[in-house]
């Protein structure tokens, strides 16, 4: 009924399409188990149920929350309305301050405890190293 090339070409086509469909499903797969959500303290109060996902919590430190021990660092994230107290053992960025901004990525133990393993610490666009701005200012 068909041509020989007819049917090399409808292989050829079929065989592309699923290509596509199986290369499409693996990226969506991969980028599906990469992704961290970003979530607020009063976000995370609201939450239904506290999932073992890895998710990242944005906002202040409060002050006078720091509380450094040998390798261990204790703080609490604020974002003026409610609170999470977040542990983390490692060297925590220069950037890292009291009132300062601050994203911490790792695992919600509870609705007021976060054991976070990465921190990171926020500036806004205005930042500039202190070396350059010593250097500007000699100029």
């Amino acid at each position: 009924m068909y041509g020989k090339k007819v049917k090399l070409r409808a292989v050829f086509i079929l065989s592309i399409f699923i290509s596509l469909v199986l290369v499409s499903f693996l990226i969506i797969k991969s980028l599906e188990e990469n992704v961290v959500y970003f979530k607020s303290p009063t976000e995370i109060k609201v939450l239904s149920e506290v999932t073992k996902k890895k998710i990242r919590v944005g906002g202040m430190v409060k002050k006078n929350s720091i509380n450094i021990n040998q390798s261990e660092v204790n703080f609490v994230i604020t974002d003026f309305k409610n609170e999470l107290i977040v542990n983390y053992k490692g060297s925590i960025p220069n950037l890292f301050e009291e009132e300062k901004g601050v994203v911490a990525e790792g695992f919600l133990q509870d609705r007021n405890y976060f054991k976070a393993v990465k921190i990171l610490a926020k500036h806004d666009e205005n930042y500039m190293p202190p070396e350059v701005a010593e250097s500007l200012k000699e100029n």
